[in-house]
């Protein structure tokens, strides 16, 4: 920014309805801080945007300005790329509108919004987005990567919901991206990441949800890691697709959870949702209440609000993360035995190893039909590094990584590009994961992004 003449500065901020902070400003530490605490940036320049004609201001200066751009919606960023050293952060986190039409079972969503506040108007008229499973989760970034949660086997991913969504290109040009609107776009947005634009607002597709559930929350020990998580593969192969789950495996140790005689063993977690009626979802999720002994069962029926914040408090703000993924071809008996071996090498007991069932409504959608990638792999492999000491922090990101690595042998090599771990671990990542759609997307980086002014994310770099 020191090359930025300040009457330059002063003007863009003259013109702008939010707030321009700069590195002097008193609320400069708190603007620039994320949710993961690794992450340490200083930005030349923060623009809180108001609106979208602040958005077309801010992408304009940046490319005029030739400036490091960063995007920041509303909710966690794992990979730290919502900030970035010396350069611009658009930020989005107060553009936090969401409007609600149940006749048409639609909700118009600004891009600073997290899952709580669509949960909040929503769920008011009984009617529910396919969000995450964390409900201070941003609305923009899980959307984009896809957007994988509770109702995912019946209902899809965030992503396939969308029924449109406005954006500002690289150039300052607004424009919607639908089915009938640049549709070449809106099938890049769903599943592409934040490639292309930055997306201002969402038009989601709602569906009938709650305002009770039925959910599962189970807890396992570990010492049977491989049985009890084979009497899971076998309940998943025949679920009804209203029924969406994922394990979640580390020592976990929550003294309002679980009595001290296990509270520093290693478990086996089980979350599930049944998206339907309750007392059907008793029935279809009572099998997975008996895979094993339990060690602690909260089972039951509960209002879908608090099953989406049921997991908050167990991601705070500040915390250290470095989080992987990987597409898994299925759970055999030696991928579940390479399992229980990362489960017990964790060096942090907050960490997890986390499985997701994939199938049902994932599966349905044809590849043509959006960009995301992975809808042909079952399970979904997180690998969650979770700790709070930064003086060990090589040595969980460095458990996360070996355990990628080793369990690559089960994979095709793609990954969920909400779980990347650094943006610098893997230049191939893009490629391995859209496999022959990459080049489709790079057409569409070429025609909307060329310069890639929107590179602070899991980019897809154009052909130049």
């Amino acid at each position: 920014m020191t090359t930025i003449d300040d009457a330059a500065v002063r003007e863009f901020a003259d013109g702008f309805r939010g707030t321009v902070l700069r590195p002097d400003a008193g609320d400069y530490d708190d603007a620039r801080a994320v949710w993961n605490g690794m992450i340490d940036r200083h930005p030349g320049l923060i623009a809180r945007c108001a609106g979208v004609a602040d958005v077309v201001r801010a992408v304009n200066f940046g490319r005029e300005n030739d400036l490091l751009v960063s995007v920041r919606g509303g909710g966690h960023n794992v990979a730290g790329s919502a900030v970035c050293d010396d350069g611009l952060v658009i930020d989005l986190s107060e553009m936090t509108s969401v409007r609600v039409d149940p006749e048409a079972r639609t909700a118009w969503v600004e891009a600073g919004t997290t899952w709580a506040d669509v949960d909040h108007e929503t769920q008011a008229f009984g009617l529910a987005a396919p969000g995450g499973v964390v409900s201070d989760t941003g609305v923009a970034g899980l959307t984009l990567g896809g957007g994988i949660g509770h109702l995912r086997r019946k209902y899809g991913l965030s992503c396939d919901n969308l029924r449109s969504v406005e954006l500002v290109t690289a150039d300052g040009e607004y424009l919607t991206a639908s089915e009938d609107e640049h549709p070449e776009l809106f099938w890049g947005l769903r599943g592409g990441g934040g490639n292309f634009g930055i997306v201002t607002a969402f038009e989601f597709e709602l569906h009938p949800v709650g305002p009770e559930v039925a959910m599962c929350l189970v807890f396992y020990s570990a010492d049977e890691f491989e049985s009890t998580m084979a009497a899971y593969r076998e309940y998943c192969a025949s679920a009804p697709e209203e029924v969406s789950s994922l394990t979640f495996s580390g020592v976990m140790p929550d003294e309002e959870l679980f009595s001290e005689g296990v509270l520093d063993e290693q478990k086996i977690g089980l979350l599930g949702c049944y998206a339907g009626p309750p007392e059907a979802g008793e029935a279809a999720l009572e099998p997975l209440r008996t895979l094993a002994e339990p060690l602690a069962d909260f089972s039951g029926v509960m209002p879908y609000v608090e099953l989406q914040q049921l997991l908050d408090e167990d991601y705070p703000d500040g915390m250290r993360y470095y989080w992987k993924s990987l597409y898994l071809d299925g759970l055999s008996d030696s991928a579940l035995e390479r399992l229980a071996y990362w489960v017990d090498a964790a060096p942090s007991p907050l960490s997890t190893v986390d499985i997701w069932h994939q199938g049902g409504a994932i599966a349905e959608v044809d590849e043509d039909e959006n960009a995301f990638a992975g809808r042909h792999a079952p399970f979904l492999l997180g690998v969650e590094a979770n700790w709070e000491d930064s003086e060990t922090d090589d040595e969980n990101v460095a458990w996360a990584r070996d355990c990628l690595d080793d369990m690559r042998q089960f994979s095709d090599g793609s990954v969920y590009l909400n779980f990347p771990g650094f943006l610098e671990d893997e230049a191939d990542m893009m490629q391995t994961t859209f496999g022959p759609t990459y080049e489709r997307l790079v057409a569409l980086k070429d025609e909307y992004d060329p310069t890639n002014l929107f590179r602070m994310n899991q980019n897809v770099a154009p052909s130049s």
